[in-house]
């Protein structure tokens, strides 16, 4: 849960929380261990070896970007062949199984019931996040932002900008302070970061250093809207 302060009064205090951006493997749903599973399955098939670490070491990372890793160690493999036998692999779990993280989907009725908008920034392709997606309330997310929509994923700020552009469609001066990201990992982390949105670190599989921009939750459990508009008063102290 988030850490209960109370900052310092701000000309920002007032300043309404207008949506949340949410990423979604290891913040929305506990997939990770998917991806781990299969990287290492598909380099074992080809008689490579594929540690623990180095699936951790990708976390968070454009899909491309862990195909390409998966070459260098002598993958054989086309990065498009790499990423559709990745892909199947994990979306077979996830329509067997989809492992919500912990307070996710009670926030996201709450954000819902309040009228607050809701997208998924996340770099997994849109069959897969349809597939976690589908099995939400219609109109939970207004949109999705996924790994095959950009030039540039995670960490480049392109996914959040691209975010921001589509809400602005609808309120051209939204300030991007007043968006809130929810991110797991590192390169999930400097992506929203970087774009200017108010972010959060939920650490899950890797943990996330310090950064005097970013606020640090232990979980999603219990938690509310009213610790999300919370979270924006807190930015303004780290300002």
């Amino acid at each position: 849960m988030p850490p209960r302060l109370e900052p310092m009064a701000s000309p920002t205090d007032d300043l309404p929380l207008r949506a949340v951006l949410w990423d979604m493997d290891g913040t929305l749903v506990d997939t990770e261990p998917y991806w781990i599973a299969a990287e290492r399955a598909l380099m074992a098939g080809h008689g490579l070896r594929w540690t623990l670490a180095d699936s951790q070491s990708m976390v968070g990372q454009a899909l491309p970007t862990v195909a390409a890793a998966m070459r260098s160690r002598g993958l054989d493999l086309p990065i498009r062949t790499i990423l559709d036998t990745v892909i199947e692999d994990v979306l077979a779990s996830v329509r067997a199984r989809i492992p919500w993280r912990p307070g996710a989907r009670e926030l996201l009725q709450q954000l819902r019931n309040a009228g607050v908008s809701c997208a998924l920034v996340t770099m997994s392709e849109a069959v897969l996040a349809r597939a976690v997606t589908d099995q939400l309330p219609e109109g939970t997310f207004d949109f999705l932002v996924t790994g095959d929509m950009v030039t540039h994923g995670k960490p480049h700020p392109e996914p959040y900008e691209r975010a921001l552009a589509r809400l602005r469609r609808t309120e051209p001066e939204l300030p991007a302070a007043a968006v809130i990201a929810l991110e797991d990992s590192v390169p999930g982390v400097e992506s929203a970061r970087s774009s200017g949105v108010t972010t959060i670190a939920v650490p899950h599989i890797v943990p996330v250093p310090q950064h005097p921009d970013v606020q640090q939750w232990e979980s999603l459990a219990g938690t509310t809207v009213a610790d999300l508009q919370q979270a924006l008063r807190t930015r303004a102290t780290l300002s």
